[in-house]
Protein backbone atom coordinates (compact mmCIF):
# COMPACT_ATOMS: atom_id res chain seq x y z
CA UNK A 1 0.00 0.00 0.00
CA UNK A 2 1.24 3.20 -0.84
CA UNK A 3 2.06 5.76 1.14
CA UNK A 4 -0.69 8.28 -0.20
CA UNK A 5 -3.16 6.28 0.27
CA UNK A 6 -2.22 5.55 3.86
CA UNK A 7 -2.35 8.74 4.86
CA UNK A 8 -5.64 9.51 3.13
CA UNK A 9 -8.64 9.22 5.83
CA UNK A 10 -11.52 6.76 5.32
CA UNK A 11 -14.71 8.34 4.75
CA UNK A 12 -17.75 6.72 6.98
CA UNK A 13 -20.93 7.66 4.75
CA UNK A 14 -23.44 10.42 6.28
CA UNK A 15 -26.89 8.67 7.60
CA UNK A 16 -29.86 11.28 6.61
CA UNK A 17 -31.33 13.00 9.21
CA UNK A 18 -34.89 11.54 8.24
CA UNK A 19 -33.44 8.22 8.26
CA UNK A 20 -31.84 8.81 11.64
CA UNK A 21 -35.55 9.56 12.75
CA UNK A 22 -37.40 6.74 11.37
CA UNK A 23 -35.07 4.31 12.79
CA UNK A 24 -34.99 6.35 16.32
CA UNK A 25 -38.83 6.12 16.08
CA UNK A 26 -39.04 2.45 14.84
CA UNK A 27 -36.83 1.46 17.99
CA UNK A 28 -38.43 3.77 20.25
CA UNK A 29 -42.01 3.26 19.26
CA UNK A 30 -43.32 2.56 23.02
CA UNK A 31 -41.91 5.60 24.21
CA UNK A 32 -43.36 7.76 21.52
CA UNK A 33 -46.19 6.01 21.87
CA UNK A 34 -46.48 7.31 25.33
CA UNK A 35 -45.37 10.90 24.37
CA UNK A 36 -48.35 11.64 21.95
CA UNK A 37 -51.03 11.44 25.09
CA UNK A 38 -49.67 14.39 26.66
CA UNK A 39 -48.91 16.10 23.24
CA UNK A 40 -52.58 15.60 22.20
CA UNK A 41 -53.63 16.87 25.44
CA UNK A 42 -51.77 20.05 25.04
CA UNK A 43 -52.76 20.36 21.80
CA UNK A 44 -56.09 20.06 22.32
CA UNK A 45 -57.10 21.91 25.57
CA UNK A 46 -54.25 25.05 25.28
CA UNK A 47 -53.25 25.36 21.51
CA UNK A 48 -56.74 24.90 19.75
CA UNK A 49 -58.89 27.04 22.23
CA UNK A 50 -55.97 30.37 21.09
CA UNK A 51 -58.04 30.61 18.06
CA UNK A 52 -61.25 31.52 20.61
CA UNK A 53 -59.41 34.40 21.52
CA UNK A 54 -60.82 36.26 18.41
CA UNK A 55 -64.02 36.35 20.58
CA UNK A 56 -62.17 39.69 22.34
CA UNK A 57 -62.53 41.42 19.03
CA UNK A 58 -66.24 40.43 18.20
CA UNK A 59 -69.75 41.11 20.06
CA UNK A 60 -70.12 37.50 20.72
CA UNK A 61 -73.47 35.68 20.42
CA UNK A 62 -74.18 32.16 21.20
CA UNK A 63 -76.00 31.60 18.35
CA UNK A 64 -74.08 32.81 15.76
CA UNK A 65 -70.80 31.32 16.87
CA UNK A 66 -67.27 32.22 17.43
CA UNK A 67 -67.11 32.82 13.59
CA UNK A 68 -70.19 34.11 12.81
CA UNK A 69 -70.49 36.94 15.49
CA UNK A 70 -70.04 40.69 14.87
CA UNK A 71 -66.54 42.16 14.71
CA UNK A 72 -66.26 44.79 16.44
CA UNK A 73 -62.50 45.62 16.35
CA UNK A 74 -61.14 47.18 19.92
CA UNK A 75 -64.38 47.93 21.55
CA UNK A 76 -64.37 46.02 23.90
CA UNK A 77 -60.73 46.55 25.49
CA UNK A 78 -61.96 50.48 25.34
CA UNK A 79 -64.48 49.74 27.36
CA UNK A 80 -62.29 48.02 29.84
CA UNK A 81 -59.71 50.85 30.36
CA UNK A 82 -62.92 52.87 30.47
CA UNK A 83 -64.08 50.93 33.29
CA UNK A 84 -62.53 52.64 36.77
CA UNK A 85 -63.62 48.57 38.40
CA UNK A 86 -60.95 47.27 36.05
CA UNK A 87 -57.35 49.45 37.45
CA UNK A 88 -58.61 48.12 40.71
CA UNK A 89 -58.65 44.44 39.43
CA UNK A 90 -54.68 45.29 38.33
CA UNK A 91 -54.15 46.90 41.35
CA UNK A 92 -55.44 43.78 43.74
CA UNK A 93 -53.67 41.27 41.13
CA UNK A 94 -50.61 42.85 41.29
CA UNK A 95 -50.33 43.28 45.17
CA UNK A 96 -51.14 40.57 45.57
CA UNK A 97 -48.65 37.98 43.12
CA UNK A 98 -45.92 40.45 43.96
CA UNK A 99 -46.17 39.66 47.98
CA UNK A 100 -46.34 36.28 46.91
CA UNK A 101 -43.42 36.11 44.73
CA UNK A 102 -41.46 38.17 47.12
CA UNK A 103 -42.70 36.48 50.20
CA UNK A 104 -42.32 32.74 48.82
CA UNK A 105 -39.50 32.49 46.63
CA UNK A 106 -36.83 32.62 49.95
CA UNK A 107 -38.62 30.17 51.96
CA UNK A 108 -38.00 27.31 50.02
CA UNK A 109 -34.06 28.26 49.54
CA UNK A 110 -33.85 28.80 53.29
CA UNK A 111 -35.75 25.21 53.82
CA UNK A 112 -33.42 23.70 51.50
CA UNK A 113 -29.90 24.81 52.74
CA UNK A 114 -31.04 24.04 56.50
CA UNK A 115 -32.00 20.47 55.29
CA UNK A 116 -28.99 20.20 52.95
CA UNK A 117 -27.52 21.11 56.64
CA UNK A 118 -28.64 17.99 58.35
CA UNK A 119 -26.71 14.75 58.49
CA UNK A 120 -29.44 12.78 61.08
CA UNK A 121 -31.27 10.58 58.01
CA UNK A 122 -34.11 10.04 60.39
CA UNK A 123 -34.61 13.43 61.43
CA UNK A 124 -33.85 14.72 57.79
CA UNK A 125 -36.60 12.64 55.85
CA UNK A 126 -39.31 13.06 58.54
CA UNK A 127 -38.67 16.92 57.83
CA UNK A 128 -39.01 16.47 53.84
CA UNK A 129 -41.77 14.25 54.48
CA UNK A 130 -43.97 16.72 56.69
CA UNK A 131 -42.92 19.95 54.68
CA UNK A 132 -43.86 18.24 51.60
CA UNK A 133 -47.06 16.65 52.26
CA UNK A 134 -49.07 20.03 52.20
CA UNK A 135 -48.87 20.10 48.46
CA UNK A 136 -50.48 17.25 47.86
CA UNK A 137 -53.72 19.13 49.87
CA UNK A 138 -55.98 20.04 47.46
CA UNK A 139 -56.98 24.20 47.49
CA UNK A 140 -60.42 23.19 48.42
CA UNK A 141 -58.97 21.32 51.42
CA UNK A 142 -56.64 24.23 52.56
CA UNK A 143 -59.13 26.48 52.43
CA UNK A 144 -61.71 24.88 54.39
CA UNK A 145 -58.92 24.07 56.93
CA UNK A 146 -57.97 28.34 57.03
CA UNK A 147 -61.68 28.90 57.83
CA UNK A 148 -61.81 26.38 60.42
CA UNK A 149 -58.51 27.94 61.89
CA UNK A 150 -59.70 31.49 61.84
CA UNK A 151 -63.14 31.13 62.04
CA UNK A 152 -64.21 33.92 65.09
CA UNK A 153 -66.55 31.75 67.02
CA UNK A 154 -64.61 28.37 66.99
CA UNK A 155 -61.00 28.71 65.30
CA UNK A 156 -58.27 28.28 67.12
CA UNK A 157 -56.46 31.21 66.81
CA UNK A 158 -59.71 33.27 68.10
CA UNK A 159 -59.74 30.53 71.33
CA UNK A 160 -55.97 31.76 71.69
CA UNK A 161 -56.53 34.99 71.12
CA UNK A 162 -59.64 35.17 74.02
CA UNK A 163 -57.64 33.33 76.40
CA UNK A 164 -55.03 36.08 76.60
CA UNK A 165 -57.96 38.57 76.59
CA UNK A 166 -58.29 39.41 73.76
CA UNK A 167 -61.06 40.30 71.40
CA UNK A 168 -61.88 37.60 68.97
CA UNK A 169 -61.54 39.03 65.51
CA UNK A 170 -62.53 37.95 62.18
CA UNK A 171 -59.64 38.02 59.93
CA UNK A 172 -61.32 37.08 56.95
CA UNK A 173 -63.54 39.57 56.60
CA UNK A 174 -61.01 42.24 57.39
CA UNK A 175 -59.92 43.09 53.52
CA UNK A 176 -56.44 44.32 55.40
CA UNK A 177 -55.58 40.54 56.16
CA UNK A 178 -56.72 38.76 53.19
CA UNK A 179 -53.02 39.13 51.70
CA UNK A 180 -51.15 38.05 54.78
CA UNK A 181 -54.07 34.64 54.57
CA UNK A 182 -53.84 34.05 51.41
CA UNK A 183 -49.60 34.80 50.85
CA UNK A 184 -48.80 32.19 53.60
CA UNK A 185 -50.99 29.34 54.06
CA UNK A 186 -50.23 29.32 50.21
CA UNK A 187 -46.44 29.49 51.09
CA UNK A 188 -47.31 26.57 53.87
CA UNK A 189 -48.72 24.80 51.28
CA UNK A 190 -46.03 24.60 48.81
CA UNK A 191 -42.69 25.40 50.09
CA UNK A 192 -41.83 21.38 50.92
CA UNK A 193 -42.29 20.78 47.11
CA UNK A 194 -40.26 23.83 45.98
CA UNK A 195 -37.05 23.01 48.52
CA UNK A 196 -37.28 19.92 46.15
CA UNK A 197 -35.84 21.25 43.39
CA UNK A 198 -33.30 22.97 45.25
CA UNK A 199 -31.89 19.94 46.85
CA UNK A 200 -31.58 18.05 43.68
CA UNK A 201 -29.06 21.28 42.45
CA UNK A 202 -27.40 21.06 46.01
CA UNK A 203 -26.97 17.53 44.99
CA UNK A 204 -25.09 17.61 41.98
CA UNK A 205 -22.56 20.77 43.78
CA UNK A 206 -18.94 18.66 43.39
CA UNK A 207 -17.55 17.38 46.90
CA UNK A 208 -14.22 18.74 46.14
CA UNK A 209 -15.31 22.56 46.60
CA UNK A 210 -17.05 21.62 50.24
CA UNK A 211 -13.38 19.83 50.59
CA UNK A 212 -11.49 23.38 49.68
CA UNK A 213 -13.95 25.26 51.76
CA UNK A 214 -13.42 22.98 54.98
CA UNK A 215 -9.39 23.07 54.15
CA UNK A 216 -9.92 27.21 54.11
CA UNK A 217 -11.75 26.96 57.69
CA UNK A 218 -14.59 28.24 56.42
CA UNK A 219 -17.60 27.89 58.63
CA UNK A 220 -21.43 26.67 58.17
CA UNK A 221 -22.18 30.26 56.60
CA UNK A 222 -19.47 30.77 54.92
CA UNK A 223 -19.68 27.41 52.88
CA UNK A 224 -23.23 28.38 52.53
CA UNK A 225 -22.76 31.78 51.04
CA UNK A 226 -19.81 30.99 48.86
CA UNK A 227 -20.34 27.13 47.61
CA UNK A 228 -24.01 26.61 47.99
CA UNK A 229 -25.72 29.84 46.87
CA UNK A 230 -24.00 30.23 43.76
CA UNK A 231 -24.60 26.58 42.97
CA UNK A 232 -28.63 26.89 42.92
CA UNK A 233 -28.23 30.49 41.60
CA UNK A 234 -29.06 29.72 38.33
CA UNK A 235 -32.17 27.37 39.00
CA UNK A 236 -33.46 30.10 41.81
CA UNK A 237 -32.98 32.68 38.32
CA UNK A 238 -34.89 30.76 36.39
CA UNK A 239 -37.88 29.74 38.34
CA UNK A 240 -37.79 33.57 39.27
CA UNK A 241 -38.25 34.95 35.99
CA UNK A 242 -40.98 32.37 35.64
CA UNK A 243 -42.86 33.53 39.14
CA UNK A 244 -42.25 37.03 37.95
CA UNK A 245 -43.86 36.48 34.04
CA UNK A 246 -46.58 34.90 35.68
CA UNK A 247 -47.04 37.86 38.40
CA UNK A 248 -50.66 39.03 36.49
CA UNK A 249 -51.91 35.17 36.28
CA UNK A 250 -52.91 34.83 40.07
CA UNK A 251 -54.48 31.54 40.74
CA UNK A 252 -58.73 31.98 40.74
CA UNK A 253 -59.30 28.89 42.77
CA UNK A 254 -58.20 30.36 46.09
CA UNK A 255 -58.99 34.20 46.25
CA UNK A 256 -62.10 33.00 44.78
CA UNK A 257 -62.83 30.31 47.91
CA UNK A 258 -61.24 32.68 50.58
CA UNK A 259 -63.87 35.89 49.06
CA UNK A 260 -66.56 36.95 50.67
CA UNK A 261 -68.10 40.59 50.85
CA UNK A 262 -66.61 42.16 53.61
CA UNK A 263 -62.84 41.69 52.17
CA UNK A 264 -63.76 42.18 48.40
CA UNK A 265 -62.10 45.34 48.24
CA UNK A 266 -58.64 43.21 48.44
CA UNK A 267 -60.10 39.95 47.01
CA UNK A 268 -61.46 40.83 43.53
CA UNK A 269 -58.56 40.27 41.22
CA UNK A 270 -58.46 40.06 37.89
CA UNK A 271 -59.28 35.81 37.14
CA UNK A 272 -62.77 36.10 39.73
CA UNK A 273 -63.68 39.07 37.89
CA UNK A 274 -63.34 37.10 34.36
CA UNK A 275 -65.42 34.53 35.66
CA UNK A 276 -68.11 36.38 37.06
CA UNK A 277 -68.09 38.46 34.12
CA UNK A 278 -67.72 35.59 31.53
CA UNK A 279 -69.90 33.22 33.08
CA UNK A 280 -72.13 34.19 35.75
CA UNK A 281 -72.89 37.50 33.85
CA UNK A 282 -72.59 35.72 29.95
CA UNK A 283 -70.32 38.39 28.82
CA UNK A 284 -67.52 36.42 26.62
CA UNK A 285 -66.48 38.80 24.63
CA UNK A 286 -65.36 41.24 27.92
CA UNK A 287 -64.14 38.25 29.76
CA UNK A 288 -62.18 36.89 26.78
CA UNK A 289 -60.55 40.26 26.48
CA UNK A 290 -59.50 40.92 29.90
CA UNK A 291 -58.06 37.61 29.94
CA UNK A 292 -56.16 37.84 26.50
CA UNK A 293 -54.91 41.79 27.98
CA UNK A 294 -53.70 39.42 30.98
CA UNK A 295 -51.97 37.14 29.20
CA UNK A 296 -50.47 40.01 26.91
CA UNK A 297 -49.29 41.54 30.27
CA UNK A 298 -47.72 38.18 31.59
CA UNK A 299 -45.87 37.43 28.33
CA UNK A 300 -43.91 41.02 28.09
CA UNK A 301 -43.35 41.00 32.15
CA UNK A 302 -41.69 37.44 31.27
CA UNK A 303 -39.57 38.60 28.28
CA UNK A 304 -38.31 41.94 30.28
CA UNK A 305 -37.39 39.80 33.42
CA UNK A 306 -35.39 37.21 31.47
CA UNK A 307 -33.71 39.82 29.43
CA UNK A 308 -32.52 41.44 32.97
CA UNK A 309 -31.94 38.39 34.76
CA UNK A 310 -29.22 37.35 31.57
CA UNK A 311 -28.21 40.56 31.68
CA UNK A 312 -27.46 40.64 35.71
CA UNK A 313 -26.63 36.69 36.44
CA UNK A 314 -26.24 35.14 32.32
CA UNK A 315 -29.06 32.69 33.45
CA UNK A 316 -32.27 32.71 32.24
CA UNK A 317 -35.15 30.73 30.65
CA UNK A 318 -34.10 30.72 27.14
CA UNK A 319 -30.89 32.63 25.67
Amino acid sequence: MSQNSAATPLRVPKVSMRRRARRSVTRHWTLYLLLMVPLVHVAIFKYVPMANAVIAFKDYNIIKGVWGSDWVGLRNFQQIFGNPVFWQLVKNTFLLSFYAVIASFPVPIILALALNEIRQGIFKRTVQMVTYAPYFISTVVVVSMTIMILSPQTGLVSHVTGFFGVDKADLLADADYFRHIYVWSDIWQTAGYSAVIYLAALSAVDPSLYEAARVDGATRLQKIWHVDLPSIMPVAVIILVLAVGNIMAIGFEKAFLLQNPMNLSASEIIATYVYKTGLINADFSQATAIGLLNSVVNLALLVFVNFVAKRLTGSGVWS
